[in-house]
């Protein structure tokens, strides 16, 4: 098949997110199946770099369009993402793809993909990655975009994945055909963690010896991903648990201040641990050398979990945002969203060697057999088949 895929960011653009690296891996393992694959994408998101732009790059095999982003010239703000020579590039070869894929739904290459697609007749899937809700982040933007195209966009996909049952029942809210939705999950490409860090260095580094129980949090520190919550539930595991620290593991987005305070709060300064960004290389040997890893509120499907599931790192999370199915009583718990719920799973982990090891073996297991790309792209490559002649057979997940 001739494939257009339409990202915001990719790759070497990895600071921007998940789906970037969602989109990337999606893209090559298409192209190592046979596929022909093109790329619409931006050069940029917040920092300078030197992508040829506006013509196509070959990356990695595939014909890739790094149109210029806008967004740079405007200092001290977040706008939209702006392609402006992407209209022109669309206009002349939409016409030519069998199926497109776009990702991330409120942004404008969206619209402009979107627009030519039904304007030619060429189907395209649509995947929001976790973003149709519009009471996160710039609420007022994503607002008024979906005054502006949401219901365009979404309605007119031919088909549409969602990474969970939470996102499917989303979509089924805006009117989207019970035919058309498609639960597919992010997955994880074990090429790239060829060997993983030997136990003990994560630690050895921030000065935490082996018999220290370590709770991990890793990712962006934002309230939206319940840090303060996780705090005020590790008050609670650290009177039971004397030796237990909490690493926060992520750059900060603007509010690690207010973090510290609830910390100072809570008498915790020297059992909390804030490492900030830290490369890949260090993320995998911090999933490694935990004990537990917490993700009190997420949306969408965070590769987080699935390397977390890589190193045999047990999980707790929630359904506050979405909810992941497979994770309960499986390779951890999902729990209620309050600091004793919390608190209470983490601690029954703690506490029981050999639930976590139980749960560390499945976890290791599953990530292998169900959670790689080359098993989900291949759902990915039916669900295009299907679209591109001109029908949907309802489909779970």
């Amino acid at each position: 098949m001739n494939i257009l895929q339409v990202t915001p960011f990719f790759k070497p653009v990895w600071e921007s997110g998940g789906v970037a690296r969602v989109a990337y891996d999606i893209s090559r393992n298409l192209h190592e199946n046979g596929h022909a694959v093109t790329v619409y994408t931006t050069n940029r998101s917040i920092y300078p770099s030197d992508l040829p732009t506006n013509r196509p790059t070959d990356v990695d095999g595939m014909n890739v369009y790094y149109f210029e982003n806008l967004r740079r010239y405007i200092p001290g703000a977040t706008p939209p993402v702006i392609p402006y020579r992407m209209p022109a590039v669309a206009k002349r070869e939409t016409a030519r793809f069998d199926v497109i894929h776009i990702h991330d739904h409120r942004t404008l290459l969206t619209v402009i993909a979107s627009h030519y697609a039904r304007k030619y007749g060429v189907p395209y899937v649509l995947q929001a990655h976790g973003a149709l809700p519009d009471d996160t982040g710039s609420a007022r933007m994503k607002r008024l975009f979906d005054v502006l195209w949401a219901k365009k966009v979404i309605l007119g996909a031919a088909g549409v994945i969602a990474l969970n049952e939470t996102e499917a029942e989303r979509y089924r809210n805006l009117g989207v055909d019970e035919e058309k939705i498609a639960i597919v999950p992010n997955g994880i490409d074990l090429a790239e963690y060829p060997d993983l860090p030997p136990r003990g260095r994560f630690r050895a580094a921030w000065g935490i010896d082996d018999a220290t129980k370590v709770v991990l949090y890793l990712g962006r520190l934002d309230p939206t991903k319940g840090i303060d919550l996780l705090i005020r539930s590790f008050g609670e595991v650290g009177q039971e648990f004397g030796d237990a620290v909490l690493m926060l593991v992520g750059g900060d987005m603007g509010h690690n201040e207010e973090f510290r305070r609830r910390v100072r709060s809570l008498g915790l300064d020297d059992r909390v641990i804030f490492t900030g960004f830290v490369s890949r290389e260090d993320k995998m040997a911090a999933f490694t050398d935990a004990d537990v890893f917490v993700t009190p509120s997420f949306t969408g499907f965070p590769i987080t979990f699935l390397e977390a599931c890589l190193c045999g790192t047990p999980i707790v999370t929630t359904g506050n945002g979405d909810l992941l199915g497979w994770v309960d009583n499986t390779v951890g718990f999902n729990t209620a969203y309050t600091p004793e719920a919390l608190a209470g799973a983490i601690g029954r982990l703690l506490a029981d060697d050999a639930l976590r090891d139980g749960f560390s073996r499945q976890a290791k297991e599953i990530v292998r057999t169900r959670y790689n790309w080359q098993a989900i792209v291949h759902e990915i490559e039916a669900l295009y088949a299907t679209v591109a002649n001109g029908y949907r057979e309802p489909r779970g997940g």
